[in-house]
């Protein structure tokens, strides 16, 4: 099955879709302008998700640690056996009796999950399927039927919205107003899990870690136990919060520096190939063979990858100052732009609105 296209043309929930139904097996490749994820699938079935991006932490050994399933000098003695031996990390740690076959099941398909959800989040990208026979360790992997996964996607997008309002920071924190009710109907295992987790000082994100349920499971656990007003968040301090977005603005920022690298080589070549035009154009005006034609098309390559510059510029100005700009001159005077990337390649500046919570981000308007 030759499976190949835009995820704009053709959704992630589509393609996961028809791969299930077709009980197909092989690795589905989904590419977008900063990451790549890979989805293995056997039978219609998805038996592991990897990333390009994957920090450390998010690697199964951090989870691990991070769950509370082992100790950082446990894995540091596992990873070392599995640099000389080049065996699977799971196995090693089975095999030193640091965690049982069902610990290392839950956390290899929250790994999964975790992975394929973030799928559910882009809007553009493109994606390939590669038809192939796949190998997996049963003992330590459960197949997810892609039905499951699609029905959780979903959920997860309709609900997160609703769950940010109160629950808006990975690193806020909460306190406990009152007992847990066991007879409260609304009360699930989830909620009893994470009300145990909820000490004073413990954030969202270590809550979620200790819990091993997921970033969303966690957070709607924890949306729901102070609507019941179980518990009171207490939103993190100035110098949290500030690490926190300093973090991803760091990351934004890496991704800006690595745009422009890109944007000059793709410069570079535009450049090089406009040149050939205008040689082929004069020789032929020489000759008598074409007539005078003017052509932006070369401008117009180079603007998209423009474009993307300033776009990732915006987000990072964004998560540091909260909000998009009023002008693009705010940019230069972050320090995130020059002044002359204002009106590359055009002559004019780019037309730019802040609008709600967005931006819109037009060619100079003629």
């Amino acid at each position: 099955m030759a499976l190949t296209g835009t995820l704009k043309d053709f959704g992630i929930a589509d393609i996961l879709q028809l791969i299930g139904q077709q009980a197909k097996s092989g690795v589905l490749h989904v590419r977008d302008r900063t990451d790549e994820i890979h989805v293995v699938m056997s039978n219609g079935c998805v038996v592991s998700a990897d990333y390009a991006g994957r920090r450390s932490r998010d690697r199964l050994g951090s989870l691990l640690v991070r769950g509370g399933v082992i100790t950082q000098a446990q894995l540091d003695e596992a990873l070392a056996v599995q640099r000389r031996t080049l065996r699977r990390l799971g196995d090693i740690l089975v095999e030193q009796q640091v965690v049982t076959r069902d610990d290392l099941k839950d956390m290899t398909a929250l790994q999964t999950t975790q992975t394929v959800y973030k799928l559910f989040q882009w809007k553009s990208g493109t994606y390939d399927f590669e038809p192939r026979e796949v190998q997996f360790d049963r003992q330590t992997v459960t197949p997810l039927r892609c039905e499951s996964v699609l029905m959780e996607g979903f959920r997860i997008v309709d609900e997160w919205p609703m769950v940010r309002r109160k629950i808006s920071s990975p690193a806020m924190t909460f306190e406990r107003v009152r007992l847990l009710d066991d007879d409260a109907a609304a009360v699930g295992k989830n909620e009893r899990r994470v009300y145990e987790l909820a000490e004073h000082g413990r954030t969202v994100e270590a809550i979620s870690d200790l819990s091993r349920l997921g970033e969303f499971e966690a957070a709607k656990a924890l949306f729901n136990l102070v609507n019941l007003g179980v518990l009171r968040p207490v939103a993190p301090s100035r110098r949290s919060a500030a690490l926190e977005v300093g973090a991803y603005a760091r990351t934004w920022r890496d991704r800006l520096r690595e745009g422009a690298a890109r944007l000059l080589a793709t410069v570079a070549i535009a450049v090089a190939l406009a040149a050939l035009a205008v040689l082929v154009l004069d020789r032929g005006r020489a000759s008598g063979g074409l007539r005078p034609l003017r052509d932006d098309a070369v401008e117009r390559f180079v603007a998209r990858y423009e474009a993307e510059r300033i776009r990732s510029a915006l987000e990072v100005y964004r998560l540091e100052q909260g909000a998009y700009p009023s002008s693009l001159g705010a940019l230069v005077d972050a320090g995130l732009l020059r002044a002359r990337d204002l009106t590359y390649p055009w002559r004019r500046p780019w037309w730019y609105r802040p609008e709600g919570e967005g931006y819109r981000l037009l060619p100079p308007l003629d």
